[in-house]
């Protein structure tokens, strides 16, 4: 046997028997626990099914939840860990053991730290981005995510084209972070705001280019910034090499895996302080995800990396790992897919006024500006119920079209492509009887709908779904427009519909893991050796989504912890 070498490891190259002290499954949030494990001085080896790095990670906006962390204290805001629990408590409400929302806000400091220590990257609060749930105990209007502000990934050398390419690439290089992303849409509205937004960033962009630097932002500042940890420690990286069986002993403690690499070669890794899970959910294998989920999900809907396959779900399992909250995805409304291409995301557009979603029966059945898990959550519940959302379409005003971006890709005043007209998933029509029947929902309800929706909206209150009570709900709203953010009258056309579908970022049930990340068993003992974190892990916080970056942050922090405590806890 050999030891791993201490570089990353081109694809091609020939590998051997290999022992190390943790193995990490993953390149995503995985990378956190690679770097906490060599800062702990253990030798670390990352196997990584596709060829880039990076995961869903660098696929998503980049946020992380990091409530009263020192980031949030550095520019200036007042958090409490007392109070942070207190919000996680009324929230969780029970759908996850209290200690996993405990260590995690414990070892944010540290996290952090060792982050800043080790990467590039260099963090800011995204100050007014409300948290979720903001109206429940302990929660923040002034919200706790926070945001990797934009990294040079020429700092990757060479190993720049391994970064896994984000969902939207655009071709004018544009940083864009999520508090960026506020303004640029409201940019038609409030140009004070926007347009120095714009300048920035395309001076920081295109200018960057002029010096031979390429900024980016979001998701792939993130996982640039953890890569670019990874190779400064010398942490080998095995690419197109996937999981195949983990290693046990007498005991049933975990010793290493068996992986398999991009020339069908198995090789054996024994790692003398254990594994760590990082492989992402199971958001591309659909017989999972019919049989946990819904069969109503359609396929190559999910935003995840598209290697998230439920590998390392799988083989857990098959050493006699638990499992939960197999029902739970970090849901994601998003615009119909074309054909052979990938849903488009949405994020503003449900929460800006002039517009309301509707079902097949020409009903609105939601607020539609609540966050993006808990929208998915009351589609599968009205289905669970046997009243399913069997097509949901977002219906808009020119005034809206004017206005707002749209799917991140339509600009103000933009036209529909006439692309989504000839594949079905838009129509538009002079007056709203006409849209409803080219929407094919009874004409009659629809209209009721509408006339309703605009006597709400003109009173600034939507007495039915609550929509702009929530801080929340405000936040992606039009602050031009009064008394209700969220709220706008249609009352001229020309108008729109396009369908929409429901998405997700990733799955979050997954192994059941304990406050030390690490894999139980059924009875609720650990198995030694194995430990379980992001989205191969269930859910930190239950059925919930606390915040805007909940998902990454979780997956940061908790690789922190399996990694601290596979280097205190020898196999």
């Amino acid at each position: 046997m050999t030891t791993a070498p201490h570089s990353t490891i081109p694809t091609g190259l020939p590998v051997n028997d290999t022992i190390i002290d943790l193995l990490v499954v993953g390149s995503g949030t995985g990378m956190a626990a690679a770097l906490a494990a060599s800062d702990h001085g253990l030798s670390v080896l990352i196997v990584e099914k596709s060829e880039y790095i990076g995961g869903s990670t660098a696929r998503s906006g980049g946020a992380l939840w990091l409530p009263a962390s020192q980031v949030i204290d550095g520019d200036g805001g007042g958090d409490t860990q007392q109070r942070a629990r207190t919000y996680l408590d009324a929230v969780v409400d029970g759908t996850a053991p209290s200690s996993r929302s405990t260590a995690f806000l414990a070892h944010i400091d540290a996290t952090v730290d060792l982050l800043r220590r080790t990467t590039p990257m260099r963090f800011f609060w995204a100050k007014e981005y409300s948290d979720y749930h903001p109206e429940q105990p302990g929660g923040s209007a002034t919200g706790r995510t926070c945001e990797c502000r934009p990294l040079d990934t020429a700092v990757l050398g060479g190993h720049r084209s391994r970064l896994r390419p984000g969902v939207m690439e655009v071709k004018i290089p544009m940083p864009t972070t999520g508090a960026d992303y506020r303004w640029l849409n409201l940019m038609s509205r409030v140009p004070r705001k926007g347009l120095p937004v714009v300048l920035k960033r395309l001076g920081q962009g295109v200018g960057g280019l002029l010096l031979g630097r390429r900024y980016a932002a979001g998701g792939q500042a993130l996982a640039a910034g953890l890569f670019a940890g990874v190779l400064r420690a010398g942490i080998p990286v095995w690419t197109e090499t996937s999981l195949q069986r983990l290693t046990t002993d007498d005991d049933g403690q975990v010793r290493g895996a068996v992986v398999v690499d991009q020339q069908g070669r198995e090789i054996n890794v024994t790692a003398r302080r254990g594994v760590v899970l990082a492989a992402g959910g199971f958001d591309h294998r659909m017989d999972m995800r019919w049989k946990f989920q819904s069969e109503s999900l359609g396929e190559h809907a999910s935003l995840g990396a598209e290697t998230n396959t439920g590998d390392a779900i799988r083989v857990a399992q098959d050493i006699g790992a638990a499992i939960d909250l197999m029902d739970q995805s970090w849901w994601f409304p998003a615009v119909a897919a074309l054909p052979d291409a990938d849903p488009k995301v949405m994020l503003a557009e449900r929460s800006l006024p002039g517009s309301l979603i509707v079902d097949q029966t020409g009903s609105r059945f939601v607020n539609e500006a609540t966050d993006y898990m808990s929208f998915g959550q009351c589609v599968l519940e009205r289905e669970r119920t046997g009243d399913p959302v069997d097509s949901m379409w977002i219906v808009f005003d020119q005034q809206y079209r004017n206005s707002y971006v749209f799917a991140a890709e339509l600009f103000p005043r933009m036209a529909v492509p006439p692309s989504w007209y000839d594949a079905g998933i838009a129509h538009r029509a002079g007056d709203l009887g006409e849209l409803g029947r080219r929407m094919g929902v009874p004409s009659a309800d629809f209209l009721t709908t509408i006339a309703r929706f605009n006597e709400m909206a003109r009173a600034g209150q939507d007495s039915d779904f609550g929509r702009g009570r929530s801080a929340y709900d405000r936040y992606y709203g039009d602050v031009t427009v009064t008394p209700n953010p969220n709220l706008r009258a249609l009352d001229r056309g020309p108008f729109y519909a396009v369908k929409m579908v429901l998405s997700d970022l990733g799955t979050c049930g997954g192994l059941r893991a304990d406050e030390r990340a690490r894999v139980l068993r059924e009875d609720g003992t650990a198995i030694t050796g194995l430990y379980a974190i992001g989205n191969t892990a269930a859910n930190a916080f239950g059925t919930t989504y606390p915040g805007a970056g909940a998902t990454i942050a979780q997956g940061l922090v908790y690789g922190y912890i399996a990694a601290r405590d596979a280097a205190q806890h020898a196999t």
